[in-house]
């Protein structure tokens, strides 16, 4: 997958310099114009890596994130999959390696990110053509130094919290008794302390400073809930196939039903607080809060008024009416067809969120897009199945291992 995603990568990249250079007429003003926010093949490139690094950080920490609400929660049910959401933590180290490459290179050696406007210098000097008043407001927070600190807090937070309980949750393989679970579950309420925080400032900071004029107080609840939904299906999917190739035997439907359960619920809350920041924007009709929407709903020519559209079927309507019934969340051929929709539509929420405001009308969908999809995605599952190989599967001395093999519901 990886090789094939490199492959298909390399000839998008000449495929879009071979057509930008052949640009004429109207196309090729509208074209040049643009060039003053740096629209070219290069920035397709880190736009299409910043999207996949951030979708699947965001996968990778709500691994973390429901093993520890599972602990201080006392859950029994869910003891099966703990190694699995443990192992989507493996992503975190490379995840924090990448973010940091792809902000701070072109900052290096262009002098400005152009993902980022605000990293450009001129726009908070007094008296500079360029200098915008607005921007220049919140340099107390949107400034290089600051930002590069706040993400490596965030990673770095992350990436030792899953460590830490991992190292728990294996000792108590090798030595059982409680004292392991009881300090799993000390070290998860700190944890979903420090999560509440980094997980709404990295929205933040990845996604919404693309948009640099524009805020919402409801953005990092809508980022948290895609990447929840995401992390969801790909737990469901894993023990799918784990326990169909014969590794997992200890999940039965109750557990799919369970997780079921949990991504009905949770496509509709992602569906909830996508209409409240769109109803009280539309309603407001406030100029500078509605030019978001503006843009993804009939800006730049349409260009992605379809998928807007496509992003409430895919990750609202089609769950909603597959999922609805009993029978259909403990079905895992169901489960599965819902599971891969959900994860593609929610990385198209996130081609939502991120291209307009980075590529303009300029992006697209093309062999660039699927070869950095396939080469993060071979990345991410070729780390995530190694740490899953590399302890049990099942916790075995866990103390509600009992209760979950006989978990009904």
């Amino acid at each position: 997958m990886i090789g094939l995603g490199l492959v298909l990568l390399i000839v998008g990249i000449f495929i879009t310099m071979s057509s930008s250079g052949h640009h004429g007429g109207e196309h090729g003003e509208a074209a040049a114009a643009a060039g003053e926010h740096g629209v070219t093949w290069v920035n397709r490139l880190m736009a299409n890596l910043w999207l996949n690094n951030v979708y699947l950080t965001g996968i990778a920490v709500v691994g973390l994130f429901f093993t520890a609400v599972q602990y201080v929660a006392y859950a029994g049910w869910s003891v099966p999959l703990k190694r699995i959401l443990l192992s989507l933590t493996a992503y975190l180290p490379l995840g924090g390696i990448v973010m940091l490459l792809v902000f701070l290179l072109p900052i290096l050696f262009g002098g400005h990110n152009p993902l980022f406007h605000w990293t450009d210098h001129e726009l908070f000097e007094a008296g500079n053509p360029k200098y915008d008043p607005i921007i220049a407001g919140k340099s107390g927070f949107l400034n290089i130094p600051f930002y590069v600190i706040r993400t490596i807090v965030y990673f770095g937070a992350w990436i030792f919290f899953a460590y830490w309980l991992r190292k728990q949750s294996l000792e108590e393989d090798l030595n059982g008794g409680l004292t392991y679970y009881h300090k799993s579950i000390r070290i998860s309420a700190m944890f979903l302390v420090v999560f509440g925080v980094t997980s709404s400032m990295s929205a933040w900071d990845w996604v919404m400073s693309i948009d640099t004029h524009w805020f919402s107080t409801l953005f990092g609840w809508y980022v948290f809930s895609s990447w929840f939904v995401s992390g969801l299906a790909a737990t469901t999917l894993t023990a799918i196939y784990l326990k169909q190739a014969g590794f997992l035997k200890i999940v039965n439907a109750n557990h799919l039903h369970d997780l079921g359960k949990f991504i009905f619920g949770f496509s509709i809350f992602w569906t909830y607080l996508w209409f409240s920041q769109f109803m009280l924007y539309w309603y407001a009709n406030i100029p500078e809060e509605a030019i978001y929407f503006m843009e993804r709903l009939g800006g730049y020519n349409d260009h992605y008024t379809w998928i807007l559209f496509f992003n409430l079927f895919i990750n609202f309507a089609f769950p909603l009416l597959a999922l609805m019934t009993r029978d259909a969340k403990r079905q895992t051929i169901m489960l599965k067809i819902v599971c891969i929709a959900i994860l593609f539509g929610h990385w198209m929420d996130f081609y939502l969120m991120i291209m307009p405001g980075t590529m303009r009308g300029d992006s697209g969908f093309g062999l660039m897009e699927i070869g950095t999809m396939l080469l993060f995605l071979g990345a991410f599952l070729t780390l995530f199945t190694r740490k899953l190989s590399s302890a049990s599967l099942v916790p075995v001395n866990h103390p509600f291992l009992e209760e979950s093999m006989h978990h009904h519901v």
